[in-house]
């Protein structure tokens, strides 16, 4: 494959960076974080050009641009939800680049590519902190983010509703039973999925939020007890952040004069722990209804509908569903959104398919 040909994915990835931080500026009603997307815009123009340099050295033709769907998406909830909705995603996207980039620098054909994608992938860092910063994150989120927030819980659990649901009713629908039962067992399903989705939500962030904060607890002791072990060892993470042994040891024994910011310090870049971008309660509500709304989707055409009609239009607006939701994943995975709408599409057909076959299964024993 022509090295042109495998610079599209950049290229295109850095147009539609630059069209999503736009469209973000044009929603955003805070003036600082405004000025953050529409600098960080420029800096993508800059990225663009660079690969548009490459692509007329090597005598390759600069692939037409449409803004993705994803990029479509990020950028509708932004407007209804405001940018702080979508930007843990997008902090995520900019930190996956700098690994990105660096792989390419690595395996770099000459040394114009292999500059270029360390510039890149140097500013792409930039970028992700000045964005992580924006939303009151510390420390490096190249270096593991957790990404999602609400939205996360929204598409998930809707997700696991409708899939569970839908997999549920084609069983009963398998088993021949009266249109009724049908009903009363997705609406029982739906509840029951619901309250499960919901409470595991709750727990799940709960126990999270109790491990951090008993590390948390755990090196507070720590400082408190061993401040001598303790300081060598902020000194140690200083330096590997670029300072000098001297300008480390340094700051670390003033930092130490502040325990906060020693704590603060010590949690964000030893432990890697940071601030939970929703509460375990708001996790487990958010999850629950999002699950309910999913499931409930399978029963609507048996509530409005007669039992032929309802079994078709229940498998056809299920199976649209799935492939919506499986669309919608992709802002999390960073995969195509037809590509994973489409293994959205199977795997909910697949669960149909088997729950079908074992509700007959089980009516003829």
């Amino acid at each position: 494959m022509p090295v042109e040909t495998a610079w599209s994915e950049y290229y295109l990835d850095e147009m539609d960076a630059a069209w999503l931080y736009r469209a973000l500026a044009r929603v955003e009603s805070n003036a600082q974080r405004r000025a953050i997307f529409v600098n960080l815009a420029r800096v993508e123009d800059e990225h663009v050009e660079r690969w548009k340099a490459l692509f007329h050295e090597h005598g390759g033709d600069v692939p037409a641009h449409t803004p993705s769907m994803r990029s479509r998406i990020l950028a509708t909830v932004a407007r209804f939800f405001g940018s702080g909705a979508v930007l843990p995603l997008i902090i995520a996207e900019e930190s996956r680049e700098v690994g990105s980039y660096l792989r390419l620098a690595r395996g770099a054909p000459d040394k114009r590519t292999h500059d270029t994608a360390v510039a890149i992938a140097t500013e792409s860092a930039e970028h992700a902190q000045h964005l992580s910063e924006s939303i009151g994150r510390e420390g490096e989120p190249w270096h593991g983010l957790a990404v999602g927030g609400y939205l996360r819980s929204v598409v998930y659990g809707f997700n696991d509703g409708l899939t569970a649901n839908f997999g549920l009713v084609a069983g009963v629908i398998g088993a021949a039973v009266a249109p009724h039962i049908v009903v009363v067992t997705g609406i029982a399903g739906a509840l029951a999925d619901a309250l499960s989705m919901g409470s595991s939500g709750y727990l799940a962030a709960k126990s999270e939020a109790e491990v951090s904060a008993r590390q948390v607890a755990i090196e507070r002791d720590e400082l408190r007890l061993m401040p001598d072990l303790e300081e060598k060892e902020l000194a140690l993470i200083l330096e590997a952040k670029g300072l000098t042994p001297a300008n480390a040891r340094e700051s670390a024994e003033a930092m130490m004069k502040d325990p906060k910011r020693a704590l603060e310090t010590k949690v964000q870049e030893e432990l890697g722990i940071q601030p939970p971008s929703v509460t375990p309660l708001a996790d487990g509500l958010v999850t629950g209804t999002a699950t309910a709304f999913g499931a409930v989707i399978p029963l609507i055409p048996f509530l409005t509908l007669p039992a032929g009609p309802a079994i078709w239009m229940s498998l056809t607006v299920s199976m649209l569903a799935h492939f919506a939701v499986g669309a919608a994943r992709s802002i999390f995975t960073g995969r195509s959104v037809w590509a994973s709408g489409r293994d959205m599409f199977v795997v909910g057909f697949g669960v149909a398919a088997a729950g079908y076959v074992i509700g007959a299964l089980v009516m003829k024993l």
